[in-house]
């Protein structure tokens, strides 16, 4: 037998907004000047979540692979778009590598995922195709930010040994082997920190709207494992991917670093 789910009405949402006072009384009594981002951030919650949603229901009904492609990439554009402005970089172009890059892993993750492990058929099915990218692009996405701020700050900070490795004979990929590696282990440690807290200190957010959607707990279980463990797969072979075409825009022809220091 089927629980009955509980439905959350406006008054609902509308009382929900006391959380958002209560953080904003917050910010005015230590005076941390957040009141407009909370604003801001919670008019962009509701309207984009609330977008999404008319979206994904005109989706699920035609059901077409072009559209759900069409939607994938456009959610790795808009993650392309959050992650150029969180990376400061503007001397070296890395936006089309990325791009590039996180379009090719995610959706060969999301296939896999979606077509083999899970076993939707057809494997672009919306229903299991677009909340399982989305969450890959929106989770990696974090990690590539990571990943490409540790590469450029090292290259900058540890330039002077960068360029005598250069001087010595190496090739690029030799003199910052060890930076890269650094960027990738940067992008990985979150994912891999969530996997030794998960069930313990943690209930993933899918598997808790699958409970409370009434799917039985060892389902929603077994769901969470997949979704954990392809989140792993999907950073590392994104951050490798991306620190990999970036590192060589970073050096030029020349084999010369061409980051410039900052003013």
């Amino acid at each position: 037998m089927t629980p009955h789910i509980i439905e959350i009405g406006p008054w609902q949402l509308v009382m929900c907004l006391g959380f958002v006072l209560l953080a904003g009384a917050t910010s005015v009594y230590h005076r941390l000047g957040l009141g407009r981002d909370l604003l801001v951030g919670t008019v962009r919650t509701f309207a984009q979540l609330f977008i999404m949603g008319y979206v994904l229901t005109f989706v699920f009904e035609v059901r077409t692979v072009w559209l759900v492609l069409l939607m994938f990439t456009c959610m790795v554009a808009a993650a392309i778009h959050i992650i150029r402005g969180r990376v400061k970089e503007r001397g070296v172009p890395f936006l089309v590598p990325t791009f590039g890059s996180m379009l090719l892993s995610y959706a060969l993750v999301s296939w896999l995922v979606t077509g083999v492990v899970v076993g939707a058929r057809p494997w672009w099915t919306p229903q299991y195709f677009i909340p399982l990218a989305g969450m890959i692009v929106g989770n990696s996405m974090t990690a590539i930010s990571l990943s490409l701020d540790r590469l450029f700050s090292d290259l900058r900070s540890r330039r002077a040994e960068v360029e005598m490795r250069l001087c010595l004979g190496a090739d690029p990929a030799e003199a910052s082997a060890d930076i890269m590696r650094g960027a990738i282990r940067a992008a990985m440690t979150p994912s891999i920190n969530s996997l030794m807290a998960v069930g313990l200190v943690s209930l993933p957010g899918m598997m808790t709207g699958q409970i409370l959607s009434g799917t039985d707990p060892l389902i929603a279980i077994r769901y969470q494992i997949v979704v954990m463990l392809m989140l792993v797969a999907s950073t590392a072979l994104g951050a490798m991917l991306v620190t990999g075409l970036v590192r060589r825009r970073c050096f030029t022809k020349g084999h010369s670093l061409a980051l410039r220091q900052p003013a």
